[in-house]
């Protein structure tokens, strides 16, 4: 039965799969800052200031993920695997089955936090009726997954929707983002700073904060459910060049920077299996990467953070923690 949302936008408990990376930590400051009753569900529990519901749980385990999500108001899958596409092939579909049949069985809808990689090669603007056309394993995970949850809401099993972000940056992705851990990071700690793929070519990110906020009004908002939204991201982005010279001003210190091409990138793998992963999506470092958000930015009347004043937040966050 498909859940008609009349508990989404009241009280409830807004529970959120994948309690530790960079969007679901931003999420939680907006749900704790309006007020709703979170919890968190990780492999290990961790505490978190302002939340007293912190569930321990491995959620490619039915029985586990049943119980996690158990009386929620709306369930926010924000996973993020090891980025290691024989961990993805394994325990992605195990993740995706149990969230939808648990999700299914409690009437609760759910909301999937996804990126763009089962898009592939994109000519143009990626939009949300971009066709899946993956060139990678880890896009043709992606849209395994997605396929699965668009059919079951088709079916009028579950209530669901996709909330995609472009590569993202910001203060709390300092170690999930490339953006701030090879360029933002670097500078701010005096070394030069590296690009991947091409620095000529324009490149969209997502600013956590916007993407924890779009999260929260897609929940929020009974007409957003059953289809795919890509998340608040500013048009026109800048290129690697440009990036590198606007952290750097914010910074106050020189653009340095190198470029990594494919074949280094195939070198550095050798000797770190993260590196090594990232070979197979330098299709989107060396082609324009144009993320368009502009169907969230008129539902929601939302404007999303400039770049300027998203890297300026995320170097002053920076300062702040030293």
């Amino acid at each position: 039965m498909t859940n008609t949302h009349s508990n989404v936008t009241g009280s409830g408990v807004y529970t959120i799969l994948g309690a530790g990376g960079s969007i679901a930590k931003e999420l939680t400051t907006v749900l704790l800052e309006q007020g709703k009753h979170v919890r968190l569900v990780s492999r290990q529990a961790k505490p978190v200031r302002g939340v007293t519901d912190i569930i321990a749980a491995d959620i490619t385990d039915p029985l586990e993920t049943r119980r996690a999500v158990s009386g929620s108001a709306v369930v926010f899958l924000c996973v993020g695997l090891v980025y290691d596409h024989k961990v993805w092939q394994e325990k992605w579909p195990k993740i995706i089955q149990n969230v939808i049949e648990a999700c299914s069985e409690g009437g609760i809808p759910f909301i999937f936090f996804d990126n763009v990689y089962m898009y592939g090669l994109v000519n143009g603007a990626m939009t949300e009726d971009t066709p899946y056309n993956p060139r990678s394993k880890k896009g043709e995970i992606r849209a395994m997954i997605a396929d699965k949850i668009m059919q079951n809401v088709k079916q009028g099993n579950l209530t669901a929707s996709i909330a995609r972000s472009a590569d993202f940056y910001g203060p709390s992705a300092d170690s999930t983002s490339v953006l701030n851990i090879m360029v933002i990071n670097k500078l701010a700690n005096g070394q030069a700073a590296n690009w991947m793929g091409n620095d000529q070519v324009t490149h969209s990110y997502t600013f956590t904060p916007d993407a924890g906020k779009g999260l929260y009004l897609l929940a929020s908002d009974a007409s957003s459910f059953n289809q795919v939204w890509h998340l608040p991201t500013t048009n026109p982005a800048p290129n690697g060049k440009e990036y590198v010279e606007m952290i750097a001003a914010a910074l106050h210190v020189k653009p340095r920077y190198s470029k990594l091409n494919g074949f280094m990138i195939r070198l550095a793998g050798l000797f770190n299996k993260t590196i090594g992963e990232l070979h197979e999506m330098m299709y989107q470092t060396t082609h324009p990467y144009i993320f368009d958000s502009s169907k969230f930015e008129k539902h929601f009347n939302f404007k999303p953070t400039s770049y300027e004043e998203g890297i300026s937040l995320t170097v002053k966050s920076i300062a702040d923690k030293k």
